[in-house]
């Protein structure tokens, strides 16, 4: 039985919200650069009419990029297998691979760390609350599957 852990609605609705920013930024800005007469008569020769008239390009800009991001992680997720800990079906750690979970700030904190080794080194793997949903399970899963190999 696989438990599934699915990219945090913590981090999607961040994303959201920074996409939003963007483009009313973006909105704001060609307003008063380009439409509002007080504005452009009050900061005529100022920086800030300058920002105001050169910024929207790049805000729309990132908030394109954000959107794309967006696109592309919305699907990932991590997969607590039978034999291996599964991220979006690229990076793979096997059960039998761990050395120590450390899940000391687990409670606290919202995070803990694998200890694995692969290719003869051993490396650390950080997950975090704030990036995936549904992490207790698997926490609870990975725990059970390395007591049982051990």
């Amino acid at each position: 039985m696989a438990i599934i852990a699915p990219i945090s609605r913590y981090k999607k609705t961040n994303l959201k919200i920074y996409i939003c920013i963007c483009v009313a930024l973006a909105v704001w800005c060609i307003y008063d650069g380009y439409f509002n007469e007080n504005f452009k008569t009050k900061y005529a020769n100022d920086w800030q009419l300058a920002l105001n008239v050169k910024a929207p390009p790049y805000l729309i800009g990132l908030g394109i990029l954000l959107g794309l991001y967006y696109a592309v992680i919305k699907n990932k997720k991590l997969v607590a297998g039978e034999s291996e800990l599964i991220f979006s079906n690229k990076k793979r750690i096997a059960y039998d691979s761990i050395e120590k979970i450390d899940k000391t700030y687990f409670d606290s904190k919202g995070h803990f760390t694998i200890t694995y080794v692969k290719n003869g080194k051993e490396r650390n793997c950080k997950l975090s609350k704030w990036s995936y949903d549904n992490l207790k399970e698997v926490l609870d899963y990975l725990v059970a599957k390395i007591s049982q190999t051990v």
